[in-house]
């Protein structure tokens, strides 16, 4: 690392001595619910938390509303179909005092639904017990939001100006594909020479991201209870060829989808999974029948270079060959949507020296390099890569039950974030007057 020893000790000194401020930051992000329910979202309060806070700090916030951003609807990242009254943005930047680089720290404060898991805490309570912070979006991702504000907050405290600029964003909309808070940070001008994402990435450096698409299928066959002294089958046959099935096409991803170096140690580089499979409502209110209906989602992931056209090709290809094989069992064939927008796969336009320096920063503070790859999942940040070409990464703190009941943190992982992601913003962004 760059950075003067000095400042380096005087900034893990702050981080050791803070570690309950970040709890408290973290905590109360929490505690203010900002779930995003297509096409709306309950934002609002939590964004105003974030840019009282950093106004609190000295910091000129900018909290707009996402049509405020110049050109967003005409954007051909840009999707329809979002409703984004009183969800909006924040953003902010810290002017330096002139050579440094600058940089972008960038999260969503939009959280999946609580939905009907059985929880046994308060999603919204920001329990603590030992090292596990526990609440809806704790892991994904109000901890990166809350370490990006701890650092805004600790660089004032610290008193050593930046020679570069930083800049704070945190975007609405990106769970469910969203996407359009990001886009808009970008039109609204909240950029810089390189990006890091909070996301949780347990201590990875992720230079790149896996893409993903999400299908919802429709499977109708005659039901009830009686046909002709029998029990009909309804959709169940067909539930079970298509599940049968769907390894064949989890195979021909495997053996089709390219390469890449990022994920090369993934056991399965490009998994295919359902995720939701309906029939009926429960309980005795519903009368007892062979469901006649059954939706399915399924969701599928892909790899750096696979474009939208083949990859639908690819799965409607294999969806026919299923119904052509048993046309009896296939009356009508399935109805297909997709609910989520297309989300590509990316890697960051040239990574160094981003990745390199984020590693050593970060090898400082856990003894030794980070590993660096790629996000296990879709996210956000191929707005940064392809429609603006800033160099970005993900890097983040670790948790568990990631959109499931009760989520959570670990908060020893958001101390050695918080601390690594500081010192890398001194050596990337640079000490004003090079002391």
């Amino acid at each position: 690392m760059d950075a003067n020893p000095a400042i380096a000790r005087t900034i893990c000194d702050y981080v050791d001595t803070h570690q309950d401020r970040l709890t408290e930051i973290i905590r109360d992000l929490v505690r203010i619910p900002s779930e995003n329910k297509p096409p709306h979202g309950d934002e609002r309060k939590c964004q105003e938390y974030a840019a009282n806070f950093l106004r609190a700090q000295g910091w000129d916030a900018d909290l707009y509303e996402l049509s405020e951003a110049p050109g967003l609807f005409e954007h051909p990242l840009y999707c329809s179909g979002r409703d984004y009254k009183n969800r909006p943005n924040v953003g902010s930047r810290r002017k330096g005092a002139g050579g440094g680089r600058s940089l972008v720290l960038s999260g969503h404060i939009d959280t999946v639904p609580v939905g009907t898991l059985p929880w046994t805490r308060d999603p919204f309570g920001g329990e603590v017990e030992g090292n596990h912070l526990f609440g809806r979006g704790s892991n994904d991702m109000k901890a990166g939001i809350g370490i990006n504000l701890f650092i805004a907050e600790a660089i004032e405290k610290i008193g050593r100006p930046l020679a570069g600029d930083l800049i704070f964003e945190s975007v609405v909309d990106e769970e469910f594909g969203g996407v359009n808070g990001t886009l808009a940070g970008r039109l609204r001008g909240f950029n810089g020479d390189a990006a890091v994402i909070t996301e949780p990435s347990f201590l990875k450096i992720c230079a790149g991201h896996r893409g993903g698409r999400t299908a919802h299928i429709t499977l109708k066959a005659p039901g009830g209870i009686l046909q002709e002294g029998k029990l009909p089958a309804g959709v169940l046959d067909q539930l079970t060829y298509f599940l049968n099935a769907l390894k064949d096409f989890a195979a021909h991803r495997r053996q089709v989808a390219p390469e890449h170096a990022l994920f090369g140690r993934s056991a399965d580089p490009v998994p295919v999974s359902v995720t939701k499979v309906f029939t009926s409502p429960w309980g005795t209110d519903e009368p007892i029948a062979i469901p006649e209906i059954c939706k399915l989602e399924m969701y599928w992931q892909l790899m750096p270079g696979e474009g939208q056209e083949a990859v639908e090709r690819e799965f409607f290809d294999w969806l026919d060959r299923v119904v052509a094989g048993v046309p009896d069992l296939f009356p009508a064939p399935p109805e297909v949507s997709f609910p989520i927008r297309w989300l590509p796969a990316s890697v960051s336009p040239s990574p160094e020296p981003l990745v390199s320096k984020l590693a050593a920063c970060a090898g400082k503070v856990l003894g030794c390099n980070p590993p660096v790859g790629g996000f296990e999942g879709p996210c956000d940040m191929y707005v940064f890569h392809q429609g603006f070409g800033i160099p970005a990464v993900v890097w983040g703190p670790s948790g568990g039950n990631t959109h499931g009941a009760d989520e959570y943190l670990e908060l020893d992982s958001a101390v050695a974030v918080a601390k690594s992601l500081l010192l890398f913003v001194y050596d990337w962004c640079g000490v004003a007057g090079g002391v």
